[in-house]
């Protein structure tokens, strides 16, 4: 609806995960890096956790490309709400295999065992990737533990990467899964975008969708700054808040976004204040001078004690300048 009005070549901020808008920060870059280490090395258990929003599923398509471009046979579960069995089922059927006894689950598993060993031996690796993986039952985290037990006497045959929300972390810290928790060789965590990240983040998205030089006027600096506060730096919802911006915007035929729309896109979204608007509206105009003048008032203090103007004043007369 908005792009030709733009000048886009496809919609910039769509919330499905395409890895043509990966935005590696230096954070997920580690993080990413470290897991096609962990797996390539064959380390066995490996966990990535963030909140939600942070980018985990898409970090995961990135990761199965990369480890594809390698050579690595992969498995991906994205519904962990399923039973021992059925697990071993998707496992083999994601691998390209047919179960050969699909109700047998000690044949399900000499099957894997078998087709592990073949790839082992040929100097190949084989990974499972758990998206969703906090909602993974008790029973399910130490089946999967399990399967790091088909092994040879050098190397794990199955590389096991879980991801998840934090939740995920706190389960891990069940007695129950002690065992599961020793046996994890990697950890990494995403974190939201900074201010400054989620700056490039949405110039990149709109460079990458054909605004080129013009995405700076799109999304001026302010009003990125108003998106930073309301989204928290979560991926997820700057694309949302900008989807919606682009299409204000647009239905007032203005090329550029405004804080005004963004502040009423996130009311619609019902997001909370952000911490901009909650600082003017806590602290009327009178105060604010106030405040200016005795923080002023503090470093004038400071600054003639550095000079060796007076004696340097006691701790409580600096104290008393801050109100």
């Amino acid at each position: 609806m908005y792009k030709n009005f733009f000048g886009l070549t496809r919609s910039p901020f769509d919330i499905s995960p395409d890895p043509y808008f990966l935005f590696p920060t230096p954070r997920h870059n580690e993080a990413l890096a470290s897991i096609v280490h962990g797996v390539l090395r064959r380390k066995g258990f490996m966990v990535l956790t963030g909140e939600v929003g942070t980018g985990k599923t898409l970090m995961v398509r990135c990761l199965m490309e990369l480890l594809r471009m390698r050579g690595v046979a992969s498995a991906n579960v994205f519904n962990p709400g399923l039973r021992s069995r059925e697990f071993l089922l998707y496992i083999i059927g994601d691998l390209g295999m047919k179960a050969a006894s699909p109700d047998n689950k000690g044949s399900l598993l000499l099957q894997l065992y078998s087709y592990l060993i073949a790839r082992q031996r040929a100097n190949q690796t084989t990974v499972l990737i758990v998206d969703e993986a906090h909602k993974m039952s008790i029973e399910l985290l130490e089946e999967t533990r399990l399967l790091t037990n088909l092994e040879t006497a050098q190397q794990k045959l199955l590389q096991i990467v879980l991801v998840g929300q934090p939740e995920l972390d706190q389960k891990m810290d069940s007695p129950e899964l002690r065992q599961l928790k020793q046996r994890i060789t990697l950890r990494c965590q995403l974190q939201p975008l900074q201010e400054a990240e989620t700056r490039a983040y949405i110039l990149r998205r709109l460079q990458r969708s054909g605004a080129n030089s013009q995405a700076p006027m799109i999304f001026p600096v302010p009003v990125i700054s108003a998106v930073h506060n309301y989204s928290q730096g979560i991926p997820r919802l700057i694309n949302t808040i900008c989807e919606n911006a682009l299409i204000a915007a647009y239905a007032r035929q203005s090329k550029t976004v405004s804080e005004d729309m963004i502040d009423e896109v996130a009311k619609d979204l019902r997001l909370p204040v952000s911490s901009r608007a909650l600082a003017v509206d806590s602290v009327t105009a009178t105060n604010q001078q106030k405040l200016v003048k005795s923080l002023q008032e503090c470093v004038d203090v400071l600054d003639r004690v550095a000079r060796g103007s007076f004696a340097q004043p006691r701790k409580s007369e600096i104290e008393t300048k801050v109100v």
